[in-house]
């Protein structure tokens, strides 16, 4: 029976990391949050953290907290037909809720945390790629990203499915050291020696 990983995260922690790695593994990629990016650019709106919060909102208001779930859901079915998922980005505790619900033991949640200095210079330093068409990899200053977690912290109810991952990786050394984490919690979840 194929898998839904979730990975769950506060910005800049190092969920596009481990689902990179899971994809390169052969699963299958959603980003919870591509619905938000696209809409933007649907809609001509400059990429920032103003236009994205109120795209986020308005849909949370028109579909309840559980949104990106609902929104996302289509495609997780439609790709688990066809082998494992990896879903980067499972923000809200209705989000995880439904999905449970829907997916069951299939789904398994990995919370990647580091602290906020950490992640804040990590995300501050960033270079976007040109081939970064989704804008995964795109930077936020300091005081954008301390805005970001705790709109995230108090609107979206983003420490519930945090707190009940079924993993969690530290992510405060080197990319090295926390990809070989992912390599062994890996191997654990498909029971591979």
């Amino acid at each position: 029976m194929n898998k839904l990983i979730c990975v769950a995260g506060m910005p800049g922690a190092g969920k596009s990391v481990l689902s990179d790695y899971f994809v390169k593994k052969g699963h299958k990629f959603v980003r919870f949050g591509q619905i938000t990016l696209d809409i933007v650019k649907k809609k001509g709106l400059k990429l920032n953290e103003k236009n994205e919060r109120k795209i986020r909102e308005g849909l949370r208001k028109k579909y309840g907290m559980a949104a990106y779930a609902i929104l996302n859901y289509p495609k997780f079915n439609k790709l688990l037909k066809e082998g494992n998922v990896v879903a980067d980005g499972l923000y809200s505790w209705s989000e995880y809720k439904y999905l449970k619900k829907k997916f069951g033991k299939r789904m398994i949640v990995i919370a990647v945390y580091a602290p906020p200095k950490i992640r804040h210079i990590r995300l501050s330093t960033r270079k976007m790629p040109k081939s970064d068409k989704d804008l995964r990899h795109r930077p936020f200053s300091i005081k954008e990203a301390e805005k970001r977690d705790y709109a995230e912290i108090e609107k979206l109810e983003k420490g519930g499915p945090i707190a009940m991952a079924n993993y969690t990786l530290m992510n405060t050394s080197s990319l090295s050291s926390f990809i070989r984490q992912i390599a062994n919690l890996y191997k654990e979840i498909y029971n591979k020696k």
